[in-house]
Formats: C-alpha cells, sequence, structure tokens
C-alpha cells in the first residue's frame, strides 16, 4: 500500500480546508500559538494521557508526554495532547469497573469528533489499558499505546514489598497480633515509593502485559519501571513510531485479529495474570469485531504453565520481571505456542520482535520444565451456582482448598459482611464457605470485594486462607482461593441470590465444578419469593451502566451492538 500524503490525511479536512471553515481551524490553532509551519504538511498526532494527581500511578505522565512529543515533532509530526478521565484504582469508590466504558467512548469520540490522524495512548492504572485500546479498537486510526510501567519494588526491614499483595498479607498479620499499627503504618511509605503502576502481577501488569502481546507496544515497553531513563527513551521511540504508522496507514484492524487474542490469552495464562484479564479481553474483542468467550479461556487454560515467579503467585516483583529480561523473554518460552506470524505496531511479526529476547534469571522467568504452578494460572469453573461461568486464579489459591466442601454463610452485600463477618454468634470456621453477593455489574458495578477478609478469630488461630465465592472481583494483586464474576450474577436473579446459610456448596476445581447441593425443586420454590435487594443508582452515568450493562462473562459492557453501531 503506498505511503499517504498530507492530502490523504484526516487533519486535512480541517486545516487544508480552503473556505470559512478552514479560517475559523486556522486561527484557533494560531490562538494556541501555533503557526503554519508547526501543522502544515504534518500528521495530527492525539496524546491521549490519562495523568491525574488522583492517580498516582500515573503522576509522571506530564512529563513522559513531554517524552512523546519530543518524539513526534522529530519525525516530523505535529503533536496535540489531550487529557482524557484518568481512572485511579485507589481512589475511585466504589470501583473504576463503572468507568471503564465510559473512558472507552472518551477515547473513541475524542478521535471521532477532532482533527487528527493518529494516537499515542498513555495508560497503564488498571483499566485505563483496556478502556483506552477499546476505544482505539472502535475507532480504528494508527495506534500506539504507552505503558505508564511498574513502580520500583517496595522494601521495609528486609521484607520485599508488593503493592496491593502486601498490604493484605500483613493487614492480616496486624490483625492477628504478629505486628504493631506502629510497624504497619511504617509501610505505608515504603511499599509504593515512586510513579508508577503496581508492581506486582496485578491487574495493571497483566494489562499492559497483554497490549504488549497483542503488538500494540514497541518489544519489551510493557516491563520497563516507569522511573527508569528507558522509559522515557520508549516514549519517544513511541512518538517516532506514530508518524510512520500514521504515514503507512497501519491501524489496529491490520494486525490484532482472532490469532492476537490467542496469543494474549496464552501470555495472560504464563504470567499468572490477573482474574481481571478475561472480562477486559472479552470487551476489547467485541470492539474489534471478533468473537471471544469465557470457553475461549477455559480450552486453552492448561496450554502453558505460569511461569512468571511474580507476587501474588510467585515471590519476585515487577522490576526483577524487567531485569530478567521483560515479557519478550517470557513469551520466547511459550514461543512454540504462539502465533508468531502476528504482526506487531513496530512493523514486524511477533516471531521476529522474539527473536533476539534473552532470560536472564531463570527463577523470575521460568523455563518451561521448570514452572511457578503447572496449573495455567485461571480456571473457568461452571455448575448450577454459576450456570454461565466464574473463575478462579489457582496458581493463587491454597492446594488444600481446590476440593472442598462445606457450609454456606451468605452476606448480601460488602457492607453486611463487614458488619457481621467477625460476629461471634456466627458459627464459621475454616471450613465455610463465604459467600459474597449483589456485586456483579448491576448489582454494584463489580467491584473488587471478592476477596473477603478470614474473621479475626480464625486469624490468630493460624488460618490465612477459606473458600470465597462472589459475584464481584478481585484485585490481580490479592490471592486465595476465591471464586469470582458468578455469572449470571445475584442481582439480575441468578442462582447466586437463592444460597441460604447451611447450604452445602463444593469446590472441585479438577472437574471445574462449583456446585450448590440444593435441589433444583427447591431453587425453584426459593426463586418464587426472590426480590432484588441491590441499591438503586445513583447520577446519571451509573443509572445507564446499570440499565445497559452486560454480565461478568461477556465483559461487563454496555450494551451495543458494534458491528452495526446501535444500542
Amino acid at each position: 500500500m503506498p505511503r499517504k500524503t498530507y492530502k490523504d490525511l484526516r487533519s486535512s479536512r480541517w486545516f487544508a480546508d480552503t473556505g470559512k471553515a478552514g479560517f475559523i481551524h486556522r486561527e484557533r490553532i494560531a490562538q494556541a500559538g501555533y503557526s503554519r509551519e508547526d501543522y502544515e504538511g504534518r500528521p495530527a498526532v492525539g496524546v491521549f494521557s490519562t495523568w491525574s494527581e488522583l492517580n498516582p500511578c500515573h503522576i509522571h505522565f506530564r512529563e513522559r508526554a513531554e517524552d512523546v512529543k519530543r518524539g513526534i515533532w522529530a519525525a516530523g509530526g505535529f503533536p496535540l495532547e489531550v487529557p482524557c478521565m484518568s481512572l485511579g484504582e485507589p481512589y475511585m469508590k466504589p470501583t473504576t469497573m463503572l468507568y471503564r466504558d465510559l473512558l472507552a467512548m472518551e477515547v473513541e469520540e475524542n478521535l471521532r469528533a477532532h482533527p487528527l490522524d493518529g494516537v499515542v495512548l498513555m495508560g497503564g492504572c488498571d483499566k485505563t489499558t483496556p478502556a483506552m485500546l477499546m476505544g482505539a479498537l472502535a475507532m480504528d486510526l494508527p495506534t500506539i499505546f504507552i505503558p505508564s510501567g511498574p513502580m520500583l519494588t517496595g522494601k521495609w526491614r528486609g521484607h520485599t514489598l508488593g503493592s496491593g499483595t502486601d498490604a493484605s498479607k500483613w493487614h492480616d498479620e496486624l490483625k492477628a497480633g504478629n505486628i504493631t499499627e506502629e510497624q504497619f503504618k511504617q509501610m505505608e511509605t515504603a511499599g509504593a515509593r515512586s510513579a508508577g503502576h503496581c508492581q506486582t502481577m496485578g491487574t495493571a501488569s497483566t494489562m499492559t502485559s497483554l497490549a504488549e502481546a497483542m503488538g500494540f507496544t514497541l518489544p519489551g515497553a510493557a516491563s520497563i519501571p516507569a522511573p527508569d531513563s528507558r522509559h522515557r527513551h520508549m516514549a519517544s521511540d513511541c512518538g517516532r513510531r506514530i508518524v510512520d504508522l500514521i504515514w503507512d496507514d497501519f491501524k489496529p484492524s491490520d494486525f490484532i485479529t482472532a490469532a492476537s487474542f490467542r496469543n494474549a490469552i496464552l501470555t495472560l495464562l504464563a504470567l499468572g495474570g490477573s482474574t481481571n484479564g478475561p472480562i477486559h479481553l472479552i470487551a476489547m474483542a467485541k470492539r474489534a469485531g471478533i468473537p471471544l468467550k469465557l470457553e475461549d479461556f477455559d480450552e486453552l487454560a492448561d496450554a502453558v504453565p505460569v511461569l512468571a515467579n511474580i507476587k501474588p503467585t510467585g515471590d519476585y516483583l515487577m522490576e526483577d520481571f524487567f531485569d530478567a529480561g521483560g515479557l519478550p523473554a517470557l513469551m520466547s518460552q511459550i514461543a512454540d505456542k504462539l502465533d508468531l506470524n502476528s504482526l506487531t505496531v513496530n512493523g514486524k511479526s511477533l516471531g521476529d520482535s522474539l527473536k533476539d529476547a534473552e532470560n536472564f534469571n531463570e527463577d523470575v522467568i521460568r523455563p518451561i520444565g521448570n514452572p511457578v504452578s503447572q496449573h495455567g494460572g485461571i480456571l473457568v469453573l461452571r455448575g448450577n451456582l454459576a450456570p454461565d461461568g466464574c473463575v478462579i486464579k489457582v496458581s493463587a489459591a491454597s492446594e488444600h482448598l481446590l476440593r472442598h466442601r462445606g457450609k454456606a454463610f451468605v452476606f448480601e452485600d460488602r457492607e453486611d459482611a463487614f458488619a457481621r463477618l467477625n460476629s461471634e454468634e456466627l458459627d464459621i470456621d475454616e471450613n465455610s464457605v463465604l459467600i459474597l453477593r449483589n456485586c456483579g455489574p448491576v448489582g454494584r458495578g463489580l467491584p473488587e470485594w471478592g476477596m473477603l477478609p478470614i474473621p479475626d478469630r480464625l486469624l490468630k488461630k493460624g488460618v490465612r486462607d477459606m473458600v470465597r465465592i462472589s459475584d464481584a472481583r478481585m484485585s490481580g494483586t490479592h490471592f486465595g482461593t476465591v471464586i469470582l464474576h458468578i455469572s449470571p450474577e445475584a442481582a439480575v436473579g441468578g442462582p447466586l441470590a437463592l444460597v441460604q446459610d447451611g447450604d452445602e456448596v463444593e469446590l472441585n476445581v479438577d472437574k471445574r465444578r462449583l456446585t450448590l447441593h440444593v435441589s433444583d425443586e427447591e431453587l425453584a420454590k426459593r426463586k418464587e419469593y426472590w426480590k432484588p435487594r441491590h441499591p438503586d443508582p445513583e447520577g446519571a452515568w451509573r443509572t445507564l451502566y446499570a440499565n445497559r450493562v452486560g454480565q461478568a462473562d461477556t465483559g461487563a459492557c454496555i450494551d451495543c451492538n458494534f458491528a452495526e453501531r446501535s444500542c
């Protein structure tokens, strides 16, 4: 395909127009301080930044955007920085998941409405990566993604601290009386000590790695720590590369295929990545018009073992992973399973991009013959409690609980759970199965509440894991025998809504089954008296979301037919 000329570019419709509209566009760009020499003959490149002081994971994006723009100018482009909604995971309540689709729409419509020929997307914190890529896939202009990069390794009194994972671990030790309040307080400034997203294999590291596996980033980009000078080099390289992508008209539809998503799933499994991965990949595939179902994850579940020895599944953190060779080194271990003909934004095939990859630490990135876990990370379970499926991160679960039968204790929502979990009146022991419901997409926006705390009295006895089941999600940084994304959810009358205290629930990971030992007849009787118990949504967006969102097994997307562009 011949390279584009300036008159072929979208932006020329705005800036090269000879009529009144063109005059106004040029007048206003002059108002912003740009002369004709700055933009005439150059592709206009959107630099979409999710910088925010309420998102410490992206606090370095102000300077990193300048690095991107430096590369764009150098390559003959015209950069225009555009702020986008920043989904800061620590602060947005009840969950950033409520806003993933809103950011996706914002990215798509910013591209659709403005004089832009291509875009550099700057994200990294959990939902920003899938959201921005969803918007870019829908609009299909030349796109390159810049991961925000993981923060530096946390250190405290000789202990390595991984964000999220060790907060949960040490909070349990605090409640068990094994550390003091002052010691726990000291960790607050030791665990997250630089810009960048979680340095564990949480959702942020997972999704930026999957973006790289699909070809949206330059090779190795996802693993570079945020404060590392090489992250700045990568950013300016992306600025230069996007200009070539625009002239070549190389769009996501030219390299994102069903094989790209299969590569992402295999990478997810080898990483021991977040249980949020399937939800986001399914949502992204919808925007790309590529069929992807929960069953596709199930079919590949045993294809590769977990090779990334990174918390919460393993022992190390993302800085170690980068030093060991990063994602290219890991993907080279499973190269025989990947579609190496898939293209990437560097203009090469995945195979060519991986041919020089080396593994410099075989304890951090394990060889295929010495995995961290023989289980492939995430498994899909089904049964009468989850007819449409649910997931478990088996590599982060306790082996002794993978085949378990116990009596249910049911909590109607998070508030109920925190009010009653430590009540002496509840006969909860280590064999009990804790049920949390009404926290799915419709119920509460699918928050990360699935990892219910262990009751304090059991922590003091040494219990550190129990079977926990919910229609909510769990942070990718968390761990335990936690079954998530029960579909359909309780708020729409799924079987989870019908569980009662004392019902026996059986988990059998070997058979991929989750069974409520209550007869169909009894469940039918209970359904006759069931009424929704979730709160009404507040505000315009949350109301729209609750009325149009799909279930977790279908990506928890706003219900639109993207092929026909209709809602």
